[in-house]
């Protein structure tokens, strides 16, 4: 059959691997990357969330390492990310990737204490998977060296430009002198990314499955133009219609988020929030039980837009309308996965419809506007024009009320 993973160059010992992941055909990042990463390349790669960019750099990375020395500490391979969610889901796979190959890895990040990753470095790794932050902390503290490192990965770049890491990056760059391979993957490859990070590849090639501003076609996006005091009332009364289970509800704040999570629990709906003020098991223990349908709503923050890998995600809302586009693409990314189909829902109030009108810029299209029947809208909310234009350097036009009365024109 065309497009196997036995096509793609890796090993018999990998074949078994596959089949432990569950998976049966490659995604095209992976049809893609794995020959180029198994020739020694150095690759950029973009791709949408859920397209399976942690096996398409896993997978041939530990099929072609090496194993430490008894007297190296390692690591052979570091793996960057900005967030400790995303560097468990790719813990979780080099984990399974390990019981075959006979690689140790050891993931390290912020928010739990020292001792258990400082053993695990003491006694040696192959594979290195971490956090900026305690990443520089530990080599900081004289706990870690990356002068062996052949093989280095920065996972998910555009958000850790974007949420500020990129001089710690460039630091621990700087400081994997040896490496033979640098592998950058990314939700898109940016003009900024390229030019923050393309100094950083030798001659590479680029593999480019999604460019900004696209949107899995499996997933349906609608908005909810509301008057921000209805948001609450609207939320409850979307999810009872629907009858929702397996939902997302993105907020801007982290504040936000405690607060929707309190009154839809109140109201009945078994939910839980999510994001940086919550401990690591906090946050671990909320994954767990929303994955095992203990819980049937996640209500996060963009900081874990890209860190929550659940499959079967039926309804995305944005609570808030994101202030970056680029963060709305992460959001309703985490449904519609897979080849399923999923619901992306954004409630957009009065002083949102400039960051509504980037969006759809970015998107180059404009979202369907719909309404719950029988939900008694107030009139300070501001409808967008069905006619208005996702075009660059054009203000759309929109209609509606607002209060003190008046027509709604440019923003």
């Amino acid at each position: 059959m065309k497009n196997e993973f036995r096509e793609l160059g890796l090993s018999e010992k990998m074949q078994q691997v596959i089949t432990d992941l569950g998976y049966k055909t490659p995604t095209p990042v992976q049809e893609q990357s794995i020959p180029l990463i198994l020739a020694g390349r150095d690759v950029g790669a973009a791709a949408q969330t859920g397209t399976g960019k942690t096996a398409a750099f896993t997978l041939p990375i530990m099929d072609k390492l090496g194993h430490r020395s008894k007297k190296s500490k390692g690591p052979l391979c570091l793996i960057v990310t900005p967030t400790r969610e995303l560097a468990q889901q790719i813990d979780r796979v080099a984990t399974t990737v390990g019981k075959r190959t006979n690689h140790k890895v050891l993931t390290v990040v912020g928010g739990v204490g020292y001792g258990p990753q400082t053993d695990a470095l003491q006694r040696g790794i192959d594979i290195l998977v971490a956090t900026p932050g305690r990443l520089l902390d530990l080599i900081d503290r004289k706990l870690l060296r990356l002068s062996e490192v052949e093989v280095l990965v920065l996972d998910e770049a555009d958000r850790m430009l974007d949420m500020g890491f990129w001089p710690a990056v460039r630091r621990i760059t700087a400081l994997v002198t040896n490496r033979k391979q640098t592998l950058l993957f990314s939700a898109t490859l940016s003009a900024q990314v390229l030019t923050t990070a393309k100094p950083l590849l030798r001659n590479p090639e680029f593999v480019e499955i999604s460019r900004a501003g696209t949107t899995a076609d499996t997933v349906n996006q609608v908005i909810m133009p509301v008057d921000h005091a209805q948001k609450p009332d609207l939320l409850c009364e979307v999810l009872k219609a629907k009858g929702c289970s397996r939902v997302i509800v993105f907020t801007r704040t982290k504040s936000r988020a405690d607060s929707c999570a309190k009154r839809l629990n109140k109201l009945g709906f078994a939910t839980q929030a999510i994001h940086a003020d919550r401990s690591q098991s906090q946050r671990e223990r909320a994954l767990i039980d929303f994955k095992k349908g203990k819980i049937d709503i996640l209500v996060a923050t963009d900081v874990l837009a890209r860190g929550i890998d659940v499959s079967d995600v039926s309804h995305v809302f944005n609570y808030d309308v994101p202030t970056n586009p680029e963060d709305y693409i992460h959001r309703i990314g985490r449904t519609g996965r897979a080849g399923e189909s999923g619901q992306a829902i954004t409630f957009v109030g009065p002083d949102e419809l400039s960051s509504l009108r980037e969006i759809e810029q970015l998107l180059n299209m404009v979202i369907p506007t719909y309404d719950l029947e029988g939900f008694a809208y107030r009139e300070t909310r501001i409808v967008p024009s069905p006619s208005r234009s996702a075009k660059k350097k054009q203000a759309p036009v929109f209609s509606g009320r607002r209060r003190g009365g008046g027509r709604y024109g440019r923003r």
